[in-house]
């Protein structure tokens, strides 16, 4: 034990451990352990309990079946048998036996070991055994890689050895699932070979039967038929519809025949030629013909004769069908003689058909081969006897296919008028054809009869017939269209106005005539326009008259239609024939498109300029004058327009102001301009007044002064005026701008100017402006006391006359004040005292009244309140 190593862990014991204990001759009811102690890879150890005693087996590797049993000391070592016990004694034998490690590996499942030993040893058939015997997928999946450089030489022991000696059925089972898990084909066929051909145990099994083909189906197509021949115990459809599905055809017909399938393997012979040519196809149909003879039963023969209308071998499905007396395919031989024309061989089959079954589709095309072989007498005998053929559609066929003698036979035998009328047409009989649409009393009828004498150029008949048609306005145009394609408008037109008198007469009449006048007899449509204009449809005849450029009645039907947009931009677009003063005018104030009167103003200055100012008064209620003032001016027709100015100037537009203004100024019309400046003040004045300060008039200059003091520009005003010695203006300005210094200026300019005379003027001018000590002084220094004189005795007068009225003021004012003293004093008399809160002009015990002015005391020099200053 002193060589044990010290290297423990708690492993868990399981029931298959303890198993592995019993080759050692170890109890395992005995065994109880918790801690796993190696001593070297020689030597295992185990705690075994008997009873109440407990002793310790001690297993030689070299000789594990002799274990050696010791007493239970305290420090013995308790060793745990897991797998890596048997690992050990696999571990010690690889060296020195492989064999007695496979052994080992073996018992305690110790796989990935096992196969390693058997691969480095070239033990495949031990690792087959185990494999088969051990059963587990993984395992096989792992030995089966591609990888697996063993894999040929351990699937050879497989096949060879390990199969042959089981006689167990999962192990087999397990080994092919894994063969096909891991998609080896040409393999798991040599191992289902081993298993099924070789006389084992399992040569009948079916399920190993059934893969074996399918796998060669899938991997070898060249085995199939031999495991066919020696296999008996499979499923024989299954396997042949595989093979069907793999176009493996003769294996399958060799399956179907095997096994007394005839009708399966008669279709299995005609599907092997489907993807070949067509020499194989016949050398199949004649393999499958030669079977049949042979077979000589019902059902073959339905096949055969199947397939050889598949083939389009319409004669021959035919006879085989009779053969086998079976009408059941009858859809498919009738859809394929219409398609080959095998009509006397459609006579015989459905004859036959008939007998077996009375069905309507039999005998429905009976009777239409019966048409198409020209046979009517067998045909009128058909019908004249009882049936149940449908003969309506039949007849209808026939009519399709131009057999009209057939057709007549089949209508007169059901009394279809309407179609029976269509086939006279076809037969040139007209005559009847009207009568017989008379008496059908269809629309449609009518238009077919009517349309073919339109073709043969019956018109009298054609109008009868229409006049049954244009009554039904849905019909109306499909009956227009056809006598227009084929050049008959002046036939067309008679037939409408033929119509317009009748009873049932509508609005698509009406209009198609119009639309047709339009274009063939353009002279009419003016008068019809004005008889029955409200009951046309106005867009479509627009329409018409647009595109065959009749304008003028294009503005007629716009008016009335009010659409006065288009009407307006019809007549300017094409004035010559559509251009009205008067109705232009009218129209033109009633559109919605307001732009349209600015495209109006352009097309008058283009071709009536001298009526522009009547249209613009026409316009002017809902015109933007802005923007029309604007386009005269970009296009310098201002002078063109002046009337229409004056006209709406009262509105004081800005635009019109000031282009009327302008106007005026380039005239030299000051009158007017001043006028007009003073009439309508919305217009720039500072602009104006700037363009005319500069005018070589002075009447324009003095107006530039006029609009200077209008906008309180006074100063510009007054200067102005100076300029141009307009002395009287600018006193006036002076005085009006309410400005001390702006009159002061003046008067100092006229001193320095010496103009004494206008200096004394514009003291009164401007009188309540100036200070009399700055008079008086400018009139001291400038030696012109006399000119200063006037105004100074009126200052004088004046201040005079304001003092003594203060002094008036004053004094009745004291005298209020006394009376007002004394009255509430009497009032407090007779009157119980009452608590009065601080409020005006009372502060209170102790305080002074602060409200009565004759309590204040003024001293000497200071001002005494003398009323508003002047």
């Amino acid at each position: 034990m002193q060589h044990v190593a010290n290297m423990s862990q708690v492993l868990p014991i399981r029931f298959q451990e303890h198993l592995q204990l019993t080759n050692v001759g170890i109890q395992a009811s005995n065994i109880g352990f918790n801690t796993l102690t190696m001593e070297s890879d020689k030597f295992i150890c185990v705690r075994e309990k008997v009873g109440d005693t407990a002793q310790v087996v001690i297993i030689d590797m070299a000789d594990p079946t002799n274990p050696i049993r010791r007493p239970i000391s305290g420090d013995s070592a308790i060793m745990n048998p897991a797998s890596k016990v048997i690992a050990l004694k696999g571990k010690y034998c690889e060296k020195r036996d492989p064999h007695l490690a496979c052994i080992a590996y073996e018992r305690g499942q110790c796989d990935r070991e096992l196969i390693n030993v058997c691969n480095e040893n070239s033990l495949f058939k031990s690792e087959a055994r185990y494999l088969v015997k051990r059963r587990d997928p993984e395992l096989w999946a792992e030995v089966l890689q591609e990888t697996n450089q063993y894999r040929r030489q351990l699937i050879d022991q497989v096949v060879q050895t390990a199969l042959s000696e089981t006689q167990d059925p999962e192990d087999i089972s397990v080994t092919v699932k894994a063969f096909m898990t891991a998609d080896l084909p040409n393999e798991l066929i040599e191992l289902l070979e081993k298993i099924v051909l070789d006389n084992s145990a399992f040569s009948d099994h079916r399920n190993l039967q059934n893969l074996l083909i399918l796998t060669a189906i899938k991997a070898d197509h060249t085995r199939v038929m031999d495991y066919i021949t020696r296999l008996d115990n499979y499923d024989a459809p299954d396997i042949a519809n595989i093979a069907i599905g793999n176009q493996l055809y003769e294996e399958a017909f060799a399956i179907f025949k095997k096994f007394d399938v005839n009708t399966s393997a008669i279709q299995v012979c005609l599907k092997s030629g489907a993807s070949v040519v067509l020499i194989e196809h016949i050398n199949n149909l004649d393999r499958a013909y030669e079977f049949a003879e042979r077979c000589n039963e019902s059902a073959v023969w339905s096949q055969l004769a199947k397939a050889q209308l598949q083939q389009s071998l319409v004669k021959e499905a035919i006879d085989s069908f009779i053969k086998a007396d079976d009408p059941t395919a009858y859809i498919d031989v009738v859809d394929t003689a219409h398609r080959t024309g095998h009509w006397e061989d459609l006579v015989r089959y459905l004859i036959m058909a008939r007998r077996k079954a009375r069905e309507s589709y039999v005998e429905s095309e009976l009777c239409y081969a019966y048409a198409k072989t020209n046979r009517l007498a067998d045909l009128e005998e058909f019908i004249a006897a009882p049936n149940h053929a449908d003969i309506q559609k039949i007849g209808d066929r026939c009519f399709d296919d131009g057999m009209f003698d057939a057709a007549k036979l089949l209508y007169n035998n059901v009394s279809n008028f309407a179609r029976l009328a269509i086939t006279l047409v076809h037969l040139k009989e007209f005559q009847g054809a009207v009568e017989s649409a008379r008496k059908a009393n269809s629309t449609r009828t009518w238009k077919e009869v009517c349309f073919a004498c339109v073709d043969n150029e019956q018109f009298r008949l054609a109008q009868n017939c229409g006049l049954h048609i244009v009554v039904h306005a849905d019909e109306l145009e499909d009956l227009i269209n056809y006598y227009q394609d084929r050049g008959y408008f002046d036939e067309l037109i008679n037939l409408l106005e033929a119509a317009l008198g009748l009873e049932r007469a509508h609005m698509g009449m009406f209009t198609e005539l119009a639309i047709l006048y339009s274009k063939y007899k353009p002279g009419k449509m003016r008068e019809h326009l004005e008889l029955f204009w409200s009951r046309v449809n106005i867009p479509k005849v627009l329409r018409a008259a647009e595109q065959a450029h009749l304008w003028s009645e294009l503005v007629f039907l716009y008016d009335k239609y009010e659409e006065y947009d288009n009407a307006v931009l019809t007549m300017m677009a094409h004035p010559t024939e559509a251009w009205r003063e008067s109705h232009f005018k009218d129209v033109i104030t009633k559109v919605a498109n307001i732009e349209l009167y600015y495209k109006a103003i352009q097309f008058y200055l283009d071709y009536k300029p001298m009526l522009l100012n009547d249209l613009l008064l026409v316009l002017s209620p809902r015109m933007d004058h802005t923007r029309a003032v604007h386009f005269f001016s970009k296009t310098n027709h201002l002078k063109l327009v002046k009337g229409y100015l004056r006209s709406v100037q009262s509105l004081n537009n800005k635009a019109i102001n000031e282009a009327l203004n302008s106007l005026l100024i380039e005239e030299e019309d000051y009158t007017g301009l001043r006028t007009s400046i003073d009439a309508f003040d919305h217009f720039d004045n500072i602009a104006l007044a700037q363009s005319l300060e500069k005018h070589d008039l002075i009447e324009f200059r003095r107006i530039a002064a006029y609009l200077y003091k209008g906008n309180n520009r006074w100063k510009q005003s007054v200067e102005l005026c100076k300029k141009d010695k307009l002395f009287k203006d600018a006193m006036e300005y002076a005085a009006e701008s309410k400005n001390s210094d702006t009159a002061e200026e003046l008067l100092q300019w006229f001193l320095e100017n010496g103009n004494h005379d206008c200096f004394a003027a514009c003291l009164f001018h401007c009188y309540d402006l100036l200070h009399p000590d700055v008079i008086m002084e400018l009139a001291w220094r400038h030696n012109i006391m006399d000119f200063a004189m006037p105004y100074l005795i009126n200052v004088m007068r004046e201040y005079i006359t304001k003092v003594n009225r203060l002094e008036d003021v004053e004094k009745k004012r004291s005298e209020e004040n006394e009376t007002n003293e004394t009255k509430p004093m009497m009032n407090m008399i007779g009157e119980p005292q009452l608590m009065i809160t601080a409020g005006p002009g009372v502060m209170g015990p102790g305080y002074p009244n602060a409200g009565y002015a004759n309590n204040i005391n003024y001293t000497a020099g200071m001002p005494s309140y003398q009323g508003y200053s002047m």
